[in-house]
């Protein structure tokens, strides 16, 4: 999704909707990277945006989903989601492993361990946007 398309409103709902939904996850990660919070946050967000373009359908056209409910759908992706969310949004390497890294940890939480067949394949949580907004 070009950041062009985006609206600063529908920016700043994301981010909020990022940060209620990793919750503490995301201080977690960005204490041990060589990225800010707030970077942390920002990432989190285009890649929620870039996700809702694809939609659940689009998503699952290159990956497994691995749990589901109303507040979100958790996937194990193929084909580089997170290098290509990182050459659209010209994100730097640290800025593409931080937020990799917020989602796996939170697909391991709910659903066990990584299977070795999926350490190849890049975490990704669609979460739904919150009614009423």
């Amino acid at each position: 999704m070009p950041l062009d398309s985006v609206t600063l409103d529908e920016f700043s709902q994301t981010i909020d909707t990022v940060e209620d939904y990793f919750g503490s996850l995301i201080d977690d990660v960005a204490v041990h990277a060589s990225i800010s919070r707030r970077q942390l946050v920002a990432v989190l967000a285009r890649a929620q945006l870039s996700g809702r373009q694809l939609d659940t359908a689009g998503l699952t056209d290159n990956g497994d989903i691995v749990h589901q409910s109303n507040d979100e759908t958790l996937f194990w992706l193929d084909g580089g989601f997170w290098t290509e969310l990182g050459g659209l949004h010209y994100l730097s390497p640290d800025e593409g492993r931080a937020a990799r890294e917020v989602h796996r940890r939170l697909i391991e939480a709910v659903a066990g361990d990584v299977a070795d067949y999926n350490r190849e394949r890049d975490p990704f949580i669609l979460i739904n946007e919150p009614s009423g907004r």
